[in-house]
């Protein structure tokens, strides 16, 4: 008997899985409209909501790279954090807003597309 397993192809997603990506800076410029998006309104939020509404999908190691993410995300001035919340289990994590910097951008650019 053979010690490796067959590889198994053909089979058929399983109905509620989260799509991971192999690339971690190609994954960072995939979900980072959502994010702006969001940024732009000033809305609370933590990050499991925005994957969650926005059905993102994950990074290489997601237990890790989300936590990443946010942190890129305020030091390209996006987002600050603002306290904390929770998850669904009920642990703790960092809430985020929006920037001033973030909204003023999005209302600029919609202003401009309103002009032309």
């Amino acid at each position: 008997m053979s010690a490796i397993q067959p590889a198994l192809t053909g089979l058929p997603d399983i109905p509620g899985a989260r799509p991971q990506r192999d690339d971690y800076e190609q994954w960072l410029d995939e979900i980072r409209p959502a994010f702006e998006e969001v940024a732009a309104t000033g809305r609370r939020f933590m990050s499991w909501q925005i994957k969650t509404e926005y059905n993102l999908p994950d990074p290489p190691d997601p237990a890790h790279q989300w936590g990443d993410a946010m942190g890129q995300f305020r030091r390209d001035g996006l987002i600050r954090h603002d306290g904390w919340g929770a998850t669904r289990d009920g642990s703790g994590v960092r809430a985020w807003r929006g920037t001033r910097t973030a909204q003023n951008a999005a209302r600029r650019a919609a202003e401009g597309r309103a002009a032309a």
